[in-house]
């Protein structure tokens, strides 16, 4: 329906990573253990976290996979347990950069298959606006992927104000995604941190820069929110709610009502459900809802907006999903990855 069809919500790791506990001598830093050909257990320090198969790591399997689904284009950015927000900022930033170069030499070799999202260290505003700098300068990456919260602290506070100025100033565009989930260990059983706490540490995210005064700040600064938007849209109204009925506790940083915002961010379309889509086409309009998967893991829409293409739509619609609204968030053009 689309001549030009873009996953913005995709995550890669490089195949081989240092040993990062071993060399900084501390931490739990991820590393991979290739036990069995195609596949690699991610271990936390001594801890299995998750096995990955090679559409993890090899760009040309995913080229063949997500071709499967009539896409050209994958937005890749790093797994989010790699932001690695907790490690001494040096080592932080090591990191960054290590995960950053792989995703821009990716980004070099397949320039019409791929497009690349930085990772930076926001544990410190001095190192993540340097390593935003040289993603921008240097590896010509045109945003970034951050968690929804920065080691339980919410994107509102002033320490992270500095690197959104800079992401603005640069042009970069951010992406927000959830992690370190509120509540993870008292929910663990049933998968409740990822089908329950994921969408609320969207909503937080959501919530905190509204409120928070930030996108009041920066109304330049294009911010897509993972996952649809998490809990922040199908809950608007209670957000409000809360605004106008406390706004001594609401409305102390920002006397703006959250839904005016609506439609001033991006959001993924990750609902896995036809009328929630409906629903966040309804109050994001088309140009701001960008085709996305998680790919390459179960959780996501591995069939990568097929739902959507039977959902009867326009074709002017089913475009803005498909690509127009992420090349719009990134400001690129669809000159760029046409043949």
């Amino acid at each position: 329906m689309t001549d030009l069809k873009i996953d913005m919500h995709t995550h890669i790791i490089p195949e081989h990573l240092p040993k990062w506990t071993e060399k900084f001598g501390y931490g739990d830093f991820i590393h991979l253990h290739h036990h069995k050909e195609g596949a690699a257990m991610m271990m936390k320090g001594s801890k299995f976290f998750r096995e990955i198969q090679s559409n993890c790591w090899d760009p040309k399997i995913r080229m063949e996979e997500y071709a499967q689904f009539g896409t050209q284009v994958q937005v890749i950015s790093t797994i989010p347990v790699m932001f690695s927000y907790d490690a001494q900022p040096h080592d932080g930033l090591e990191i960054s950069r290590f995960l950053n170069d792989h995703i821009a030499n990716i980004c070099r070799e397949y320039p019409k298959n791929y497009i690349g999202l930085a990772t930076i260290p926001m544990q410190d505003e001095d190192l993540a606006i340097q390593e935003l700098h040289r993603c921008k300068h240097e590896l010509n990456l045109p945003g970034i992927q951050i968690g929804s919260n920065i080691n339980d602290k919410n994107l509102s506070s002033e320490r992270f104000f500095q690197i959104f100025k800079a992401c603005e100033e640069l042009d970069m565009a951010v992406m927000i995604h959830p992690w370190n989930m509120m509540g993870f260990h008292s929910i663990e059983r049933y998968w409740l941190p990822w089908l329950v706490g994921m969408p609320a540490e969207t909503s937080r995210a959501a919530c905190s820069l509204i409120f928070g005064g930030v996108m009041e700040r920066l109304p330049n600064l294009r911010f897509n929110f993972s996952h649809a938007g998490g809990s922040f849209l199908p809950t608007i109204g209670r957000i409000e709610h809360g605004f106008n009925c406390r706004p001594d506790l609401v409305a102390i940083d920002n006397t703006v009502n959250p839904r005016e915002y609506i439609g001033k961010f991006w959001v993924d379309s990750i609902t896995h459900d036809p009328l929630m889509m409906k629903y966040i086409l309804e109050m994001q309009g088309s140009k701001r809802i960008t085709l996305g998967s998680d790919y390459p893991f179960p959780l996501g829409d591995l069939e990568i907006g097929a739902f959507i293409e039977k959902m009867g739509l326009s074709k002017e619609v089913v475009e803005d999903i498909f690509c127009n609204a992420t090349l719009e968030w990134l400001n690129l053009s669809k000159e760029q990855f046409l043949n």
